[in-house]
């Protein structure tokens, strides 16, 4: 059974001045687990891409959501994985 800690990378974070100890550590899996949900709601919505029906009148935009949504957390997480870092570097 894996647990959701294998799943996050091992990582040793940078200490951001006046913001470190647990805050700092709940912060960063955090966004990891903004990063994986990101990956798991566009995954979802290339499923229901494959799954939808193909005709006139049924499919639509739904999977399009799915997909920017988790793409946009994913790109969400990232900039504020990066500017983190620029802050404590």
């Amino acid at each position: 059974m894996t647990t959701l800690a294998a799943l996050i990378p091992p990582a040793t974070p940078t200490k951001i001045p006046g913001m470190d100890g647990p805050v700092a550590t709940i912060f960063g899996y955090a966004l990891w687990l903004l990063i994986l949900a990101g990956a798991g709601g566009a995954g979802f919505g290339v499923y229901k891409l494959a799954v939808s029906d193909k005709s006139r009148n049924g499919g639509g935009s739904e999977p399009f959501k799915w997909m920017g949504g988790g793409i946009a957390a994913i790109l969400l997480a990232g900039s504020l994985i990066t500017i983190l870092n620029g802050i404590a570097g």
